[in-house]
């Protein structure tokens, strides 16, 4: 146990944030450069080291939490990050980016504030890189077995890095311009910078890992090119079908899916433009969709200089204490005020948008919408509710609802599809087709960054026992948990 009286002494603290006027000035992220230093150790020697941890539960990657707070507090950050990467590969990607379901099971934090376990997480990831303690593991020999990965995200990146260092030669796909997926294109640089990105790719091609870029299978390459070239394939393209809105007014010009929206600010970050296709400079913005995207969505509209920016969400506002539907240790859903809403907006709930109304030249002008209710387990509109905003851009950010179908890569491969849109597979993540393997939303439909890792891991253990016959690979989650999923 690292401090047995640090939960009982040492309060709650965490990062902190950058001025808003500062950071809306640039694109870098949100939290004040090594303000987490001074305050870390202390932070990890509140861990209780609990006979039966129960963050192991809430994180899917069974991250050795109590082992590695406890390095912490001891600053053995060599060790901690060895604890740490033992079960994750990417640690500084779900340190800055997971909504940390660990937290929500803490022991601590049935009567106290949980431990500020992400925020250790992210410490001694960036401590490990500062000291030079993440370096390239390749395999000491080759298998001679060959896999190709489609899709690198976090799901086909951690089983890219997975089946490379078991011995295999691995090949990842990305249709994009470049590697990262939505942690490249879709999450925002205030969220994220990518050099996190970067420095990890680097390490992955060191050890052997080839990518190649702007190849979109089912289009570029076939599916029978690949299971020719390739003894497996792992399926991580994600689940990227954006859920529509299907109103009046829909094809006005202005309005766009999140997911063509935030990329092209990014790329603007990635020297690409001088400035966004898709701008919200000066203009009336509304955002439908009260989720994480669509608070990056918001935070990117600030940056832009929006005139105005109204996130829409047409559930009832979360409570700010745990219901009592989701008691500890389950991931509870509550009020959140993400960085992107401490820099203004307004946020409205229980709503619906009824239609658009545009100008004489197609280009959408205002969003009309109405109050809705719950009643006997239906939503209704609330008559005489109806009112109007003002919205020359808007963007929909409502979720996904599966992997894509139109390249033909599902098809190609005869693959199984669920009701949800989704790839079928059984316990080892194998779909029907022999050698084809799923992992992340591809197979598990929209959910946490976490989970993408985690499936990515199990993944991979299943492709090794395919090619090899064994495996000594980690199996952190089974495709049939789906506990916390969003």
């Amino acid at each position: 146990m690292a401090d047995p009286k640090g939960f009982l002494t040492t309060p709650r603290e965490t990062a902190c944030t950058r001025p808003v006027a500062e950071r809306l000035g640039d694109w870098n992220e949100v939290y004040v450069p090594g303000s987490l230093l001074p305050i870390i150790s202390k932070q990890a020697g509140r861990c209780m080291d609990c006979g039966i941890p129960f963050c192991h539960n809430g994180c899917p990657l069974g991250n050795l939490i109590p082992e590695w707070n406890d390095f912490a507090y001891r600053e053995d950050w060599t060790a901690a990050s060895e604890r740490l990467h033992a079960t994750n590969n990417f640690p500084e990607f779900t340190g800055r980016l997971c909504p940390a379901p660990c937290e929500s099971a803490c022991v601590l934090g049935i009567n106290q504030p949980a431990v500020t376990i992400k925020n250790v997480e992210v410490s001694i990831i960036d401590k490990a890189w500062d000291n030079g303690d993440v370096t390239p593991q390749a395999p000491e020999r080759l298998s001679g077995k060959t896999a190709a990965v489609i899709g690198s995200g976090p799901a086909g990146l951690a089983a890219a890095q997975q089946l490379t260092r078991a011995g295999h030669t691995v090949v990842v796909y990305e249709r994009a311009d470049r590697i990262g997926g939505l942690l490249r294109y879709g999450i925002p640089e205030f969220k994220m910078e990518k050099v996190h990105i970067n420095r990890r790719i680097e390490q992955m091609r060191a050890e052997g890992t080839k990518f190649r870029t702007g190849v979109e299978v089912g289009r570029d390459v076939t599916a029978t090119d690949l299971r020719k070239r390739f003894d497996a394939v792992v399926i991580a393209a994600g689940a990227t079908v954006s859920r529509d809105l299907p109103v009046p007014g829909r094809d006005l010009k202005g309005i766009h899916f999140a997911m063509e929206y935030l990329p092209l600010a990014n790329k603007v970050q990635e020297g690409d433009f001088m400035a966004p296709p898709i701008t919200a400079e000066g203009k009336h913005v509304v955002v439908i969709g009260g989720g994480d995207t669509g608070a990056d969505c918001v935070g990117t509209a600030h940056r832009q200089g929006a005139a105005s920016v109204t996130q829409l969400e047409i559930m009832p506002r979360p409570s700010e204490d745990r219901p009592a539907g989701q008691p500890w240790p389950t991931f509870p859903m509550l009020y959140k005020v993400t960085s992107a809403h401490e820099e203004g907006g307004e946020r409205i709930y229980s709503v619906s948008t009824t239609h658009f109304e545009g100008d004489e030249d197609g280009n959408v002008q205002a969003l009309h919408l109405v109050e809705v209710a719950f009643e006997d387990g239906k939503l209704v509109q609330k008559p005489g509710t109806e009112r109007v905003l003002p919205a020359q851009l808007v963007t929909l950010a409502m979720g996904f609802t599966g992997t894509d179908q139109e390249n033909g890569l599902t098809a190609q491969f005869g693959l199984g599809m669920d009701a949800r849109g989704n790839i079928e597979r059984d316990a080892s993540y194998a779909t029907n087709v022999d050698g084809v393997f799923v992992a992340g939303d591809a197979g598990r439909g929209q959910s946490l960054i976490v989970w993408a890792i985690a499936e990515g891991r199990s993944a991979a253990r299943g492709v090794d026992r395919f090619l090899t016959g064994t495996s000594a690979l980690p199996y952190p989650v089974k495709p049939t948990d789906r506990s916390i999923t969003v």
